[in-house]
């Protein structure tokens, strides 16, 4: 999941780290709540403990007065046990990272605890906006997402929300999280500029699976491609074995016909690939001959094990981004973000670039989803009138000892990557 976009982007690009504005503000916000994040105006690590809750504070206790004037209320389950809680802390310490590193004094974070439950969400989304939050970000999970919807949608007060379950977008509700299928399009219009004409695919057979499957067909045809077949697999490894037969009989089929099956999509991750993946060779299907595509699944640690995998194309961020964003969130917290904290990060970047319109104007749906999108962590993104986040992403390489980049992601919207035009042609 990466940084940088174009110049032209830059009310959104990701700022360095900036200069702390006052001790004296440090102190006050220290010492009037843990939970207060004024623009800027305190490094992140010396933030206190995360707490339960976190509330925002009020104008008249600004020491420096006219600032916090845009109010961000930030819903996650910081008091869920295990690892929610864990994911909580990071993508909150996240967002205060951006925060700071922009120095933007005119806006306040503050944080509301959701407890992991619908109720939680809803009295969260109710407390931060009867504490002025103008755009709500989070929460988490999609019954959180729709339980807290139902209180900044009557209100009109836009939500950023981090579900990957696009049934809870729309009418309001963003997701900015990385949803299941919106990547297929990326990696089979490289593969078409690549010269790949005829397509299988292994699919799971789950919810997962039929949305890969949909975007799989339509991105295909799209480009001049075909579907020879596609099979489908279950997440046991004695099922996997007959749908990877099928695969090498369609491409025996396919060469007799004079039209070889020359690329094979494989929609898993860390859960499924290293099992389906020793299978392909043990049925003699030639990977030389047929280019094996991955979606973002593939975008994990040691995902060159497998030799069979090495050669692979997958669909993610410009690596380098999630490299610079880690090194200065260890920096700051002294750990290893999680994953999904990246988008909490650009979230609040994403608040901050829109914060100097005026009040009632700055976060329109219009400003939300301009058409130039913003640039985060992780590239370049935009959202959509539905409600869905759109991405531009580089194409990797699958090599043992970590992905190499064959295409990179795209500077602007529009642009030859974006529309499927390679940078360069990958022999």
């Amino acid at each position: 999941m990466t940084a940088g976009a174009n110049q032209g982007l830059n009310s959104a690009r990701i700022a360095r780290p900036a200069r702390v504005v006052g001790v004296v503000l440090a102190l006050v916000c220290g010492l009037a709540l843990a939970a207060c994040a004024i623009g800027g105006s305190t490094p992140p690590g010396a933030t206190a403990a995360v707490g339960a809750d976190q509330s925002a504070i009020p104008h008249q206790a600004d020491p420096l007065g006219k600032r916090a004037s845009v109010k961000v209320a930030l819903l996650l389950p910081l008091s869920a046990k295990g690892q929610a809680g864990k994911v909580a802390r990071g993508l909150k310490q996240a967002g205060e990272l951006a925060l700071f590193e922009f120095d933007r004094p005119n806006v306040l974070l503050f944080t509301k605890d959701t407890k992991g439950t619908p109720e939680g969400a809803r009295a969260a989304a109710q407390e931060a906006l009867s504490s002025g939050a103008e755009l709500v970000l989070g929460p988490l999970y999609a019954e959180s997402v729709s339980a807290a919807s139902s209180v900044t949608r009557p209100a009109g007060v836009p939500m950023i929300a981090f579900s990957s379950n696009r049934a809870v977008a729309g009418n309001g509700v963003y997701l900015l999280s990385f949803l299941a299928g919106e990547d297929v399009p990326r990696i089979i219009a490289f593969a078409t500029a690549q010269g790949k004409r005829n397509f299988a695919a292994l699919i799971p057979k789950s919810p997962y699976g039929q949305i890969v499957e949909r975007s799989f067909r339509s991105a295909v045809s799209q480009h001049g491609g075909t579907v020879a077949t596609i099979q489908y697999y279950p997440l046991d490894a004695n099922g996997m074995i007959e749908p990877v037969r099928s695969i090498k009989s369609a491409a025996v089929r396919s060469a007799q016909a004079g039209r070889p099956i020359d690329a094979l999509l494989i929609p898993a991750g860390q859960d499924a690939l290293p099992t389906l993946a020793p299978i392909l060779p043990y049925n003699q299907i030639d990977t030389k001959r047929i280019k094996l595509l991955g979606t973002g699944d593939w975008d994990y640690a040691n995902v060159g094990r497998e030799e069979v995998l090495v050669g692979g194309w997958f669909p993610a961020p410009d690596p380098q981004g999630w490299r610079e964003f880690t090194r200065r969130y260890a920096k700051t917290y002294g750990g290893v973000p999680p994953r999904i904290s990246s988008i909490a990060y650009d979230a609040v970047s994403l608040a901050v670039s829109l914060s100097n319109g005026p009040a009632g104007q700055r976060f329109t749906a219009a400003n939300l989803t301009r058409q130039s999108g913003f640039a985060g962590v992780d590239g370049l993104f935009r959202l959509q009138q539905d409600g869905t986040a759109e991405r531009g992403l580089a194409v990797l390489e699958v090599q043992r000892f970590g992905p190499r980049q064959v295409d990179r992601a795209p500077s602007a919207f529009g642009s030859p990557q974006y529309s499927g035009l390679p940078s360069a042609t990958v022999n």
